[in-house]
């Protein structure tokens, strides 16, 4: 039986305010959360205790966006893992494109992350992707190869059974194109290859691997039936509680 996460990142969206609002919209909204599907909501920093202590009675866990490798430091504007650790997430999202093209995140950071999150014992979402040009060129599937084993260099078979990952068509976020089924399934499976080839098969089934390019209510099962794609990174639609409890009800339909 296949367990699902749906997970919502709000990227630069909803301070305490804002984030109050739609998580008690949300909560009224989702559906009862089985035991095959995980829900997860990812505010921004200012909101990440507002959001733990909204939703400590319920199913729907809490994650960072981003952090910083360090424990502590001169690092100006930056946030720890053991801050995360300490504010009640249980997640956090690792080089997602956003991060990797306007705050030039490498993929040896996103190493250093993954393993820092492990150590405190968060899970980290590693985002993996290409861009438009890349597909076109025909490098996406050796690019999103390296990009996974980069991230994975030096993880025990253990450790790496808690990492998740998440592909992103960068060509498809925020502008409204999804890759089809069939591409998302293409890829998902190369990825699940990837890290069968790091590791061994049983690893690689165990591992979930998300869809991250403009999931929504309109193609989410679609999506979801997909053999690979074990749950989305919603990004837009995790912002209206109606659209995203929608989705959770597509992955409790399926699981």
């Amino acid at each position: 039986m296949r367990r699902f996460l749906i997970a919502g990142n709000w990227k630069m969206n909803c301070g305490p305010n804002e984030t109050a609002a739609l998580l008690e919209e949300l909560k009224k909204e989702t559906p009862v959360i089985s035991e095959n599907v995980d829900v997860l909501v990812c505010p921004p920093f200012v909101s990440l205790s507002m959001s733990v202590n909204h939703l400590h009675d319920t199913d729907i866990a809490v994650g960072a966006q981003n952090f910083h490798f360090e424990d502590n430091g001169a690092y100006t504007g930056e946030i720890s893992a053991t801050m995360l650790e300490e504010s009640g997430c249980n997640y956090v999202i690792i080089g997602h494109s956003e991060r990797r093209e306007y705050f030039g995140e490498t993929d040896e950071g996103v190493n250093a992350k993954t393993k820092k999150a492990l150590l405190h014992k968060l899970v980290p979402v590693v985002c993996v992707g290409e861009s438009l040009a890349q597909r076109k060129d025909g490098v996406h599937f050796d690019l999103v190869k390296n990009q996974v084993t980069a991230a994975l260099e030096g993880i025990s078979s253990d450790d790496v059974l808690d990492v998740v990952i998440a592909y992103e068509p960068i060509w498809a976020i925020g502008t409204g194109e999804t890759a089809s089924p069939e591409q998302a399934q293409e890829m998902h499976a190369h990825i699940r290859n990837t890290i069968e080839s790091l590791y061994d098969s049983e690893t690689a089934d165990v591992i979930r691997i998300l869809y991250g390019g403009s999931m929504k209510p309109g193609n989410a099962e679609e999506l979801l039936q997909q053999n690979d794609v074990d749950g989305g990174l919603i990004g837009g639609a995790s912002l209206d509680a109606k659209s995203f409890s929608q989705i959770i009800s597509a992955a409790e339909k399926i699981s």
